[in-house]
């Protein structure tokens, strides 16, 4: 069986452009883009998809020589994946920010350790945080609908997303602000109410100087933390639901999936 060497190069040209949306993709998001994951395997499960995929979607532009235009699309491709896989890592990020003001309320912010998915310090809280939202996010699917988001906006969008470059900067920098917001909102109660137990041990000193407030604020704090992080877990999940879905509605509208 002898197979047209134009067709051939046609499929090749499919499954290059495909692999540079979901290769980059991969480098970046979330479980699948951490240290622990090895390059190669990330390399292997970008040729993998692209193979499948490429078939089955919309036919990329014919491409003779190598020309500017041809690098152009390039970059849109590695740009669409890369900001696909940025959002969702911002949207873990919101919980490794309440744990460090949690862990500072604390007196915890010492206590940091190394993060082996990402190679940086964080504080305990934050890890916990992190490992917690990890186990959440692949339970509910969370990995399958951004997959299929990415595949959406293949067909969508051959060529890139739906923002262009000036516009896709501005909803990075939004993006960021939700991050810092969101953080903000699921470790204020337990910030409130740590900061008015450092109130009520600012009053003792005052009416009490002879005790040693120093010794006994920290495991104090420490107890009482302990105490609203596990009362806080109980609304976990709706704040985890709905910081979800804003994440899904605003990678869905670049990409039109």
């Amino acid at each position: 069986m002898l197979l047209p060497v134009d067709d051939i190069v046609a499929w090749f040209q499919a499954v290059v452009w495909t692999l540079l949306r979901i290769g980059a993709f991969l480098m970046v998001v979330p479980i699948f883009g951490n240290q622990l994951v090895p390059k190669r395997i990330r390399l292997a499960m970008a040729w993998v998809m692209s193979v499948a995929l490429a078939p089955m979607l919309q036919a990329p532009p014919p491409a003779q020589d190598v020309e500017m235009g041809m690098l152009v699309n390039a970059a849109m491709q590695l740009l669409a994946g890369v900001a696909l896989g940025f959002a969702t890592q911002l949207f873990f990020q919101i919980f490794v920010i309440a744990g460090q003001f949690i862990a500072m309320q604390m007196g915890l912010g010492f206590a940091a350790m190394v993060d082996p998915g990402n190679g940086v310090q964080v504080t305990v809280w934050s890890q916990f945080f992190l490992m917690l939202v990890t186990l959440l996010f692949v339970s509910m699917n969370g990995h399958l609908v951004l997959f299929k988001v990415l595949i959406e906006g293949f067909r969508i969008y051959p060529l890139g997303i739906s923002l262009a470059p000036q516009e896709l900067a501005g909803a990075v920098v939004r993006l960021g602000g939700w991050m810092f917001m969101g953080g903000v909102m699921i470790a204020m109660p337990a910030v409130i109410a740590l900061l008015v137990v450092n109130i009520a041990f600012g009053v003792m000193s005052r009416a009490a100087p002879q005790l040693n407030v120093f010794s006994l604020g920290f495991p104090f704090s420490l107890l009482f933390g302990l105490i609203f992080v596990f009362l806080m877990l109980s609304g976990w999940l709706p704040q985890f639901d709905k910081l979800a879905r804003e994440l899904f509605l605003i990678v869905g509208d670049w990409t039109g999936g």
